[in-house]
């Protein structure tokens, strides 16, 4: 092999261990049919992560068949609750399907060169967090990783003032979320909840907004 071709080999591969290819999933809401389509695209696009930003469930109904498509093709999995399911639903998941399923509510975990950090419920519903909890949630994990050269946070209500939050009359955006962003500046922000706003992409300061759904979205930071 010549060397020009050996440093862009070099590169290439440095490229790929550089960068985190994320699969980001939100309000699956109990379907399982679509639990296990996300799941062989994951492994078919041999993504790093697979995130499921919350309402897993639908009212906090058996959720096995929603994390198990995931966990038995050991793809690397991190999730928060939603507003329709409790923090305990998926504290249990990720003991059951460990090591391959992660909570990353109120945690700061480390993949690649990447700080992921989150925090799960909403303003309403069955994990109901008032502002501040949602906020001081997110700042236990934030220090955790925040001197990682790259960030990113995990919620599934998405912040305030902005255009997702303007889609919808019923879920208020949420304070918590909108400052965490302003004062951590994460790289990429990713939430669910508004349905209407699934894939839409907003900026926060330098921070990239993105709300997911459940035709599932791939992020590449």
């Amino acid at each position: 092999m010549s060397m020009a071709k050996k440093q862009t080999k070099d590169i290439k591969k440095k490229d790929k261990e550089e960068h985190l290819k994320i699969l980001a999933i939100g309000d699956l809401h109990g379907d399982t049919r679509q639990a296990e389509k996300l799941a062989e695209k994951a492994q078919k696009e041999k993504v790093d992560l697979v995130v499921l930003s919350g309402d897993i469930t639908q009212a906090d109904q058996s959720a096995d068949y929603l994390v198990g498509p995931f966990a038995k093709r050991k793809l690397k999995v991190f999730i928060i609750p939603g507003n329709h399911e409790i923090l305990a639903t998926t504290d249990f998941l990720a003991n059951v399907y460990k090591p391959y399923v992660r909570s990353i509510h109120g945690e700061g975990l480390k993949l690649k060169h990447m700080g992921i950090f989150g925090a799960g419920g909403a303003n309403i519903g069955l994990f109901q967090m008032s502002e501040h909890e949602i906020y001081d949630t997110l700042k236990k994990g934030f220090d955790k990783v925040k001197d990682m050269k790259k960030r990113i946070m995990i919620t599934h209500v998405h912040p305030s003032g902005t255009l997702m939050a303007k889609l919808t009359d019923i879920f208020p955006g949420s304070t918590g979320v909108r400052h965490a962003i302003e004062k951590f500046q994460p790289d990429i922000a990713i939430c669910s909840h508004v349905h209407e706003a699934e894939n839409i992409e907003e900026k926060i300061g330098k921070t990239r907004v993105f709300n997911v759904g459940s035709r599932g979205k791939i992020i590449i930071i």
